[in-house]
């Protein structure tokens, strides 16, 4: 006889054996008890969380015909929670032998063709069970004219018919089949019933194993109890003789749990020599990096959990001997540090997972996050800033201003005289790029027959006599040139070092110093 393999060997055979779906079983015993079982049904979710197995389960207790000689003859006791599991019905399904129990795989009979031929049996009674029971595994596969064909027959299926569609991928499933059919999510197997499962099932097999090793397979699985029982197939043919931790790391290629916690607790003390010394001999031994950093990721979430939480056995999916090291680990670290591992870890990740050299690239990490700089208490930064305030306060608040020695005042033009026309035609692009000379200011000359008619009290002077056309007064500040000094004008020919003496202007035209002279007076006639 051929080997069977643990997950066929152990496969449950009814409600009460699903491990971690007590939802599922709980719905489909009630519907059955109550007679309220409805004509198609979809089971969802990963693969390896019993759904196919569930569908069987639910065909042998709607044909279950109980154990021989417990009912009377001729006498149909109807659907049962609680198959026997020893009638022709039930040891038929077990083993896939039942011609009233149609078993597809959607991926090799996706076509419109194989969906019709399919339908025209259906209106045909079963031979010998109570309904016959279409179970379609991966139904997402189907083709779009399938899924067409099957609409008429989910809406108004014959009264003795039931379906039971499986998929991994119901996003893939159409509106209008989702519409008519009951849909059961199943969910990802807790670590801890995988890690009681597989006991159980070494306890028969009479095979010793450490709980950290059981927690590695269990780790491994993601969830999935098909997936467990495999991996502890492939642990048991290592040939030992107890499956410990080292032996089903070594088995799998992956780190074992107290690896990562010593990373982990290398990357809390800083340590970055230790990460390099675990992370070199990771790879002497051929551990996946990729799967080492998943892990690693894990850990870290684990740890800020376990600190922020004052019971995390409800959220950490592990293994009370490393719930306890978890807790261990997360007491020597910060909160707020403990945060920052996982979130400096988290941005580099995708390299390490995606890169070209994995194992530099987790080098690299590690020594960039065991080299973080410390953080500065909330209470020292309180503290300091307290201070701070306390030295500004105490600080003067008046008195002049000190300029650095050497820096030049700034000066600001004067407004121009608002009465005075702005200047035109003062452009003179060969000597605008030219810095500004120091232009010798002129002293105004004084008109003699002015000066004698003048009184000795100065009265209010009179307004300036508006400028001659093309004529005008400059101001202090230049608006085109602000930097240049008084009386600079921009198409004055270049001066000497020397200035000649300016003579005195026509009536009317304007100083050096911006001033309009007045015209002289005409002689008094005798």
């Amino acid at each position: 006889m051929s080997y069977v393999v643990l997950a066929r060997k152990y496969r449950p055979l009814g409600f009460t054996d699903l491990v971690g779906q007590d939802h599922v079983a709980r719905t489909l015993g009630g519907a059955i008890a109550s007679g309220r079982v409805a004509h198609a049904f979809l089971f969802t979710g990963v693969r390896g969380v019993g759904k196919t197995t569930s569908a069987r389960i639910l065909a042998k207790a709607l044909n279950c015909m109980r154990e021989p000689g417990s009912v009377e003859p001729g006498v149909d006791p109807g659907p049962t929670a609680a198959p026997c599991l020893k009638c022709a019905a039930c040891l038929e399904i077990t083993d896939g032998k039942d011609v009233d129990v149609l078993e597809i795989d959607g991926a090799s009979n996706s076509g419109v063709d194989e969906v019709r031929r399919l339908q025209d049996s259906l209106p045909y009674r079963p031979q010998r069970d109570r309904y016959k029971i279409v179970i379609v595994d991966e139904v997402h596969m189907l083709s779009q004219n399938a899924w067409n064909a099957f609409l008429k027959t989910l809406e108004e299926p014959p009264p003795h018919v039931k379906f039971i569609f499986a998929t991994t991928e119901v996003h893939k499933v159409p509106i209008t089949i989702l519409s008519r059919v009951q849909r059961f999510d199943f969910k990802l197997i807790p670590s801890q019933l995988i890690v009681g499962r597989l006991r159980e099932v070494l306890g028969v097999e009479q095979i010793p194993a450490e709980d950290a090793g059981l927690s590695i397979i269990a780790r491994e699985a993601a969830g999935s109890m098909r997936d467990a029982m495999s991996l502890l197939d492939q642990v048991i043919a290592f040939g030992d003789q107890e499956l410990t931790a080292t032996s089903v790391a070594e088995v799998l290629g992956v780190a074992s749990h107290q690896v990562l916690h010593d990373i982990a607790r290398a990357l809390v003390q800083g340590d970055s020599a230790r990460c390099l010394e675990i992370v070199a001999s990771l790879a002497e031994r051929g551990n996946n990096i990729a799967h080492v950093a998943r892990d690693l990721l894990a850990l870290l979430r684990d740890l800020v959990v376990a600190k922020v939480v004052s019971d995390p056995s409800g959220l950490l999916d592990l293994a009370d001997e490393e719930l306890r090291d978890v807790k261990q680990l997360a007491a020597a670290g910060g909160t707020d540090d403990l945060i920052r591992l996982h979130q400096g870890f988290s941005r580099g990740y995708d390299e390490v997972v995606r890169g070209a050299a994995p194992r530099a690239a987790l080098e690299m990490l590690l020594v960039r996050l065991a080299r973080r700089p410390p953080l500065l208490p909330v209470d020292d930064l309180v503290e300091r800033l307290h201070a701070l305030e306390r030295r500004l306060s105490a600080a003067p608040r008046g008195g002049a201003v000190e300029r650095r020695p050497g820096a030049p005042a700034a000066s600001r033009p004067r407004n121009r005289d608002p009465r005075s026309p702005s200047p035109s035609g003062i452009s003179n692009p060969e000597r605008a790029d030219e810095p500004p000379r120091s232009v010798p200011r002129p002293a105004p000359e004084t008109d003699s027959r002015a000066a004698a008619q003048a009184p000795a009290a100065s009265p209010a002077p009179a307004p300036p006599a508006p400028a001659r056309s093309g004529v005008t007064s400059l101001p202090h500040g230049n608006e085109e040139h602000p930097h240049a000094p008084p009386g600079y004008q921009a198409d004055a020919p270049p001066r000497l070092s020397e200035a000649p003496t300016r003579e005195a202007g026509a009536p009317g035209e304007s100083t050096a110093r911006g001033e309009t002279r007045d015209a002289p007076s005409p002689p008094t006639p005798a």
